[in-house]
């Protein structure tokens, strides 16, 4: 190559590198959020989920986009997380929706409707069947854009002083209980408590409330529920596969370059199946601590689950007839439901029963 064509090419190319950088820098601006939980640092899997996705956001942003997590009370209470964020007072936080069922009904679709889907069926209806598009509909009446973040699995019944053996056991029963799980409770005489998770224990210690629950053996040991109420109770029917969401300020996601949306989105579905692994690795060995340390492990009557199901099924139809965003998403969710657990008795179920009846003979 000729001196003056090998300048040329040069030339080009440092013009070239010129033009690129500054468009590689545009698309990965530094950006500093916030993000308040509703969970305190001590649990560590559901609280962890959040530290989950912002560690995976920075990694792939090479720490361009930073969000830094808090725990529930530093910034503002767990249950006022999503009035933070409908406010701009932080960019996003990991909640729950249906503590703010008090707003309205609607919200709980996006954690758990009591007898509704399992992990596996909510995940599929959020991604595949609509679900994230309805919700998303719904949320931004509240200035907010959310996104799946994590799961519990199916939850305990929870903490009880006395044991329950009909549902006339429940009435005047105090017990802390989220989401419409209470409302449905109430029809048969119990007395809702909605209660922060690190607020339960001393409730219950004290005999402000004689039950309570929250999600399974790994957190309830760690929040020490055994040292108050012997009576260990399953299956948590009002919450069969809780998901948790990323509530994100619209405006602050709109303002977000669409690689970092879509960094974001990844991430948040990381922290949604990292937040169900730990749990199904850690609970079984926390039960098996719980009872040998003296927890009375007992499963829900079926006339106490027969008449939760149908006071939650009388519930909802006061509420669809009076709530129209209810009533669209819930007539989604029903429909969806009915075909899922059809398929679910054929394969999972018929799988699921044979490995626990030979689970001895291994």
């Amino acid at each position: 190559m000729k001196r003056r064509q090998f300048l040329q090419a040069a030339g080009a190319g440092a013009a070239a590198s010129a033009v690129a950088a500054p468009a590689i820098a545009q698309s990965m601006p530094e950006i500093k959020w916030r993000l308040t939980s509703s969970f305190p640092k001590s649990l560590d899997t559901i609280y962890g989920a959040a530290e989950v996705f912002s560690k995976a956001v920075a990694e792939a942003t090479d720490n361009k986009f930073q969000i830094q997590v808090f725990a529930s009370g530093e910034i503002v209470p767990g249950l006022q997380a999503a009035d933070a964020v409908q406010s701009g007072t932080v960019e996003m936080c990991h909640t729950a929706s249906y503590y703010y069922v008090g707003k309205d009904p609607t919200f709980t679709f996006g954690t758990s409707l009591p007898f509704g889907l399992n992990k596996r069926m909510i995940d599929a209806w959020m991604f595949v069947g609509g679900g994230n598009e309805l919700m998303n509909d719904f949320y931004k009446k509240y200035n907010i854009y959310a996104i799946p973040a994590g799961n519990t699995g199916a939850q305990m019944g929870g903490w009880f002083r006395k044991e329950i053996n009909t549902p006339g056991d429940l009435n005047g029963l105090k017990m802390r209980i989220g989401g419409l799980a209470g409302r449905v409770l109430a029809k048969l005489g119990l007395v809702t408590q909605q209660i922060a998770g690190g607020e339960i224990y001393p409730a219950l210690e004290k005999g402000t409330i004689d039950a309570a629950e929250w999600v399974g053996p790994y957190d309830d040991e760690k929040l020490g529920f055994q040292k108050v109420a012997r009576y260990y109770y399953y299956p948590g029917w009002w919450e069969g596969g809780p998901m948790l969401h990323n509530f994100i300020n619209i405006a602050k996601w709109n303002s977000l370059p669409k690689n970092y949306q879509s960094i974001v989105h990844s991430a948040s579905h990381v922290a949604n199946t990292m937040m169900i692994a730990r749990y199904d690795a850690q609970n079984p060995a926390a039960l098996k601590r719980l009872i040998s340390g003296g927890a009375q492990l007992r499963a829900f009557p079926p006339a106490v689950m027969d008449a939760s199901f149908k006071a939650a099924n009388e519930f909802y139809a006061e509420t669809a007839a009076a709530n129209p965003d209810f009533k669209k998403v819930y007539d989604a969710v029903v429909a969806f439901r009915g075909d899922q657990y059809l398929w679910w008795q054929v394969a999972e179920y018929a799988f699921d029963s044979f490995m626990i009846r030979s689970r001895s003979r291994t």
